[in-house]
């Protein structure tokens, strides 16, 4: 049994929430003794009874003498009183940490109370709780996969924040840090301002004349809306105080908000109206999404979420999937017809000439993941009216090139590169001021080399540290042509130079040094406007009109190479991949496959919407390793993870040169997939620019992904091939470009169990 983390709790308020801290500080051994702090003697009677506390005591003072910790869970109203009674009982070197939904208030009562010893306390409030109250509610696991939210002060000791944190995540809750004033402002918005709307809209409605005639006709949505108007209005009444500056803001927020969906409607204003709900339920999918740790798309179909409340604020429950791990245990093999998603590249552009176009543009198979979803709602937060994704389906009224408005808070890419990209090159020429930002994975991913061409064509953009984001771009610069070379063959900084050439003066030209995928071109000529394409080099003329048309996107090759490759290296697989683009610039990986003796071939080859498509038929073979030609590089640089697996799987080395482009993505991919060829006991050398790979039997082994989406599908392939189990760690990011990898995966045969 480890050592507990301290060896004496006290818990001040032996409510669910202190009751639950006490519970869950029992069952995984957190304290060699727990004591309680009430003025009800019943309520510590009943602790001791249900074993949820050693010992208890009406003297505050008393309860927690020789405690290392104390945990505060009483009322924000009456936390001055309470910490001024418990002060003379602290030793030295005790921590204070607190549950209350309002921190700005707390933090003053404890600088008031607690003297010099406030440099020990660590304001806290953990989103958590239940709809019954009391002692006898108390949980050991009502924190598990909850979020916690830890504000300490300026003064506050970060060893005692430290020590906070550790306990709160040894209870299995996800602890954030955040500023005391930012967190009664969030909460304001998130939580009190609902129960706020809550209580008013059921008194406004029971004070008119007949309101049992009114509550008779109410449907579902006035019950699920209303529900939280249940809680204890003493309670409230006591948050809504404490956090009246922020709740009176939010509430003025609230209000502007209703007045323009007030005029949209007196003014029968369509647009207005799609457009405020069309970003509403957006956000509400995002929200979602976030909460429940999986796809954007899955949150969006899924049904309701379950909310709790508690003494402080409610919560959605979490997934079970709270970033998931991918086992996949050895053999299998591939058989059937697999859809996979829609060509996330063309899905990114179908939203950006979409909005910039005049008319309504329809969109076909739209790839419903986290990437792509970043880019549509950065449009509609710049007030283009989008409808769906629904199945696949996107309606996109475009606003025309000069239509977009200014965003009202920087436009968030999450972890994707070509969004913030491909929107740099078309926000440079934009009338007003923006700004980028990213998840963590995307900050690090450099910017520079989209900024310095679009500067050279007049534009004001600035980077953060080592030329990342986040991304700020000054409005109202007037831009002119210019021909770029490219000094790396990059589709994301062509297109971004491009895009920028629709608001310049006069031609914009880039000559690229090897070919890279020519989506942006070809889709610029779907919407009419004219491209002019003379061997490496593109050309377009700035000023035109996009013009709104119907699109059909492709399965995305880069998501169907996974399954090219785990049905090459599988004995016995034969699989179907239907509809999937085949555009010249992006067949790198089928190309490398066959030279390393792959068994694929293209059948019902046609076109859709200006790409070509066919169907994919792939039947495992015997590969052999090869020297990788440097012109396909760049043809294939998105899908090398799985193609190192197909590499580690043939018989001979293969070796790889001229990637260093594979060191700026969502991770270092070259040394990422060395790591965990390593795990596996791959033989392998690492280069500046590329790896030899030598294939041969290898054994399972646990992979740690960095968060790169293509790194975690690649190793649930090498299952196939692999001696023992290969545990893949940190996976949630699979949804940003494969939503449902795991399920399709599965069905196709491969032995993939999701923890």
């Amino acid at each position: 049994m480890p050592e507990p983390l301290f060896n004496r709790i006290a818990v001040i308020g032996l409510g669910l929430i202190g009751g639950s801290f006490a519970a869950a500080a029992r069952k995984n051994g957190l304290a060699a003794s727990i004591v309680a702090g009430s003025r009800s003697a019943r309520t510590l009677e009943q602790g001791i009874a249900l074993g949820v506390v050693d010992e208890g005591s009406q003297d505050l003072a008393e309860a927690v003498k020789g405690a290392d910790l104390v945990f505060v869970s009483t009322p924000v109203s009456a936390m001055g009183k309470v910490l001024s009674a418990l002060k003379p009982g602290l030793s030295r070197t005790a921590i204070i940490t607190d549950g209350g939904s309002v921190k700005g208030n707390v933090i003053t009562a404890a600088r008031e109370s607690l003297g010099e010893h406030v440099s020990r306390f660590v304001p806290g409030h953990p989103i958590a709780g239940k709809e019954k109250s009391g002692v006898g509610a108390a949980d050991a696991d009502l924190y598990r996969d909850h979020r916690v939210i830890l504000t300490p002060t300026e003064a506050t000791d970060p060893a005692a924040t430290a020590r906070v944190r550790a306990i709160w995540t040894a209870m299995g809750a996800e602890v954030l840090q955040m500023a005391p004033d930012y967190h009664d402002q969030v909460l304001a918005e998130t939580s009190h301002l609902p129960h706020l709307l809550a209580f008013s809209l059921v008194d406004t409605l029971a004070r008119q004349g007949d309101s049992t005639e009114i509550f008779r006709y109410a449907a579902g949505g006035f019950r699920d809306f209303t529900r939280i108007a249940s809680s204890d209005p003493l309670m409230w009444h006591d948050i809504f105080r404490e956090n009246k500056a922020a709740l009176l803001q939010s509430l003025d927020l609230f209000s502007d908000g209703i007045s323009r969906f007030r005029q949209a409607v007196s003014d029968d204003d369509s647009d207005a109206l799609m457009g405020i709900m069309t970003r509403a339920n957006s956000a509400r999918a995002h929200f979602l999404a976030m909460n429940e740790r999986t796809s954007y798309t899955r949150a969006h179909h899924s049904g309701d979420d379950t909310t709790m409340t508690d003494s402080t604020t409610h919560s959605a429950s979490h997934s079970k999937h709270a970033n998931p791990t991918f086992v996949v245990t050895p053999g299998g093999r591939l058989t059937g017809r697999v859809r996979v998603p829609g060509d996330k590249s063309m899905s990114h552009r179908s939203i950006m000439l979409g909005s910039l176009a005049e008319g309504v543009t329809r969109v076909e198979g739209f790839l419903e993941g986290e990437d792509a979803l970043a880019t549509l709602q950065a449009f509609r937060d710049m007030g283009v009216v989008i409808e769906g994704p629904h199945n696949g389906q996107v309606t996109i009224h475009g606003v025309g090139l000069l239509g977009l408005k200014a965003p009202g808070k920087p436009l968030y890419m999450g972890n994707s590169g070509t969004s913030m990209r491909l929107l740099t090159g078309l926000l440079a020429g934009q009338a007003f001021d923006v700004e980028l930002t990213g998840d963590a994975s995307l900050s690090k991913r450099p910017m520079e080399r989209v900024a310095r061409p679009l500067r050279d064509m007049g534009a004001q953009i600035t980077t953060g540290n080592e030329g990342r984001p986040p991304v700020r771009i000054r409005g109202g610069q007037p831009l002119k042509g210019i021909h770029y070379d490219l000094p790396m063959a990059s589709a994301q900084v062509k297109s971004a130079v491009l895009l920028g050439g629709l608001y310049a003066e006069g031609e914009t030209s880039v000559t690229e040094p090897a070919p890279t995928r020519d989506h942006t071109e070809r889709m610029l000529g779907g919407f009419g406007y004219d491209v002019r394409r003379d061997g490496a080099t593109s050309a377009l003329t700035g000023g035109g009109t996009l013009t709104a048309c119907k699109l059909e996107v492709p399965a995305d090759i880069s998501s169907a190479a996974f399954f090219l490759v785990g049905a090459s290296i599988a004995e016995g697989s034969e699989l179907t991949l239907p509809h999937v683009g085949i555009n010249p610039t992006r067949t790198g990986v089928i190309d490398i496959l066959k030279l390393m003796g792959a068994d694929i071939r293209l059948e019902n080859q046609r076109d859709a919407g200006g790409e070509p498509v066919a169907d994919i038929v792939v039947k495992s073979a015997p590969l052999k390793g090869i020297d990788i030609p440097e012109e396909l590089v760049p043809l294939a640089i998105d899908e090398f993870p799985a193609i190192f697996i197909a590499a580690a799987c043939a018989e001979g080395d293969t070796i790889l040169r001229g990637a260093e482009e594979l060191r700026v993505k969502e991770s270092d991919r070259i040394q990422v997939m060395a790591d965990g060829l390593a795990a596996l006991g791959v033989d392998h050398e690492v280069f500046e620019d590329g790896i030899r790979i030598s294939g041969g039997p290898f054994a399972g082994g646990e992979i740690q992904s960095h968060g790169d989406h293509r790194i975690a599908m690649s190793f649930a392939m090498a299952s196939l091939r692999a001696s023992g189990p290969i545990t893949i760690n940190d996976c949630a990011n699979v949804a940003t470009s494969f939503p449902g990898f795991a399920q399709l995966a599965a069905h196709a045969g491969l032995n993939l169990e999701v923890k």
